[in-house]
């Protein structure tokens, strides 16, 4: 077993509201500074610069998922997370069909850069990402679960695209294997100002658009850095465990939950 801090939630120029220093050299640099072991770059709709941080990463001793931050047909947002990439650029084309035509606005939303490892510009995403795809929270858990993904609900207690104010209830026909709670909460103060999250083991997320928001605060008692390991933390089965720690500036402390 080999213990690990982990943060599933960021966010990279791709994404319309993250600063320009999120860029892959910089966010390899920032993790391993951190002492943060996992990644998962997870760009509003979109996954072009997972491989530019992968590459960025490769000797470091950081591990980066692909991943996703997909928005629901209901503005629900969700981390989709993946080992390999090809797993998530087969949830991209189901997107890609699934966004409505809409142009960005640099100006008004922020600017929607793919670049390479070292961070240098490729092109714009002239879409606009930061809006709803047509698809349902339902459809998406299908598609990541025949994709042999991980679907976690995003910043759940967040006013705004989070899954309990948007929907007002868990729904009880996705089997939710985690909910992500904000870094704004704690998790005991989660469980007692949502007693419907009683059932659901809780990750926490940076939701980092800047470099200094890579909290990595899951604590992971793994035998690999794979989604299926993952999986087995978040229920806790065959001595694999997660706990979140509470985060500090530059150090960080145990509370688990």
């Amino acid at each position: 077993m080999q213990t690990i801090r982990a943060e599933f939630h960021v966010h990279t120029v791709l994404s319309p509201c993250a600063e320009l220093e999120m860029l892959p050299p910089l966010i390899v640099l920032e993790a391993i500074e951190r002492n943060i072991g996992l990644i998962a770059v997870t760009d509003h709709n979109a996954t072009a610069n997972i491989a530019a941080v992968q590459k960025a990463a490769e000797g470091s001793g950081l591990t980066v998922l692909a991943g996703m931050e997909l928005q629901t047909r209901e503005d629900v947002h969700v981390l989709c997370l993946f080992d390999r990439l090809e797993q998530a650029a087969s949830l991209q084309q189901r997107v890609d069909a699934a966004l409505p035509a809409m142009e960005n606005r640099p100006d008004y939303f922020g600017d929607q850069l793919v670049v390479d490892e070292h961070g240098n510009f490729i092109t714009r995403e002239n879409r606009l990402l930061s809006t709803s795809t047509k698809l349902t929270i339902n459809q998406v858990w299908r598609q990541v679960e025949r994709l042999e993904g991980l679907m976690i609900p995003a910043h759940v207690d967040r006013p705004v695209n989070g899954l309990i104010p948007t929907l007002g209830m868990i729904p009880d026909d996705i089997p939710f294997e985690a909910l992500e709670i904000s870094r704004h909460l704690q998790p005991k103060e989660a469980y007692l100002k949502y007693p419907q999250m009683a059932d659901y083991p809780l990750v926490q997320g940076g939701d980092a658009h800047r470099l200094e928001e890579l909290l990595g605060v899951n604590q992971l008692q793994v035998e690999d850095l794979t989604v299926a390991e993952i999986r087995l933390a978040l229920a806790g089965r065959e001595g694999r465990s997660l706990s979140i720690l509470n985060s500090t500036i530059r150090g960080i402390r145990s509370t688990k939950p």
